[in-house]
């Protein structure tokens, strides 16, 4: 009997700690966020498919780079891929960025009527692709404007392949 006086009291100790658990409350499931972004072999721009559907088109340029860059990239034309593009062709292609209050701001060098609706789209689906991946919300907007304003620059856009 004696024994198991001595015995309890470091028994009744080790119990009353694994009963009382260590302080930490359990917690529901935390969410991790976005998936990461950024990392790319190249960038994706979009051109226009016989179908006349938005394909997708990977550059490889070894990163990502910023959406001026692919823009600029998007009016230098699809190449040889058996692409199309319904932007027309711009003395330059320098493509000037603004970002604010979840809108991007493009001011092209073309006029609006060197684009059709579909030209339209190419320019931000690109835009909002880079957008995206560079770790940006997918709920910006992108409003592109052109060399002579037109009630078209006005209007803040979603990529129609995103939604």
């Amino acid at each position: 009997m004696r024994g198991i006086r001595r015995v309890l009291p470091p028994l009744l100790l080790v119990l009353s700690v694994l009963l009382a658990g260590c302080g930490i409350r359990p917690s529901g499931v935390a969410g991790a966020g976005e998936p990461l972004t950024g990392l790319a072999p190249g960038v994706t721009l979009y051109f226009v498919g016989g179908d006349g559907r938005l394909e997708p088109q990977l550059r490889r340029t070894g990163r990502l780079g910023t959406v001026s860059e692919a823009v600029s990239l998007l009016l230098s034309g699809p190449g040889d891929a058996g692409l199309r593009t319904e932007i027309g062709p711009a003395a330059t292609r320098q493509v000037v960025v603004t970002t604010a209050s979840a809108t991007i701001r493009l001011m092209v060098p073309l006029t609006v009527d060197k684009v059709t609706a579909r030209g339209i789209d190419q320019i931000v689906c690109t835009a909002l692709g880079v957008h995206v991946q560079g770790g940006g919300a997918r709920q910006t907007r992108v409003q592109v404007q052109f060399v002579q304003p037109t009630p078209e620059s006005a209007t803040k856009r979603a990529c129609p392949l995103f939604t």
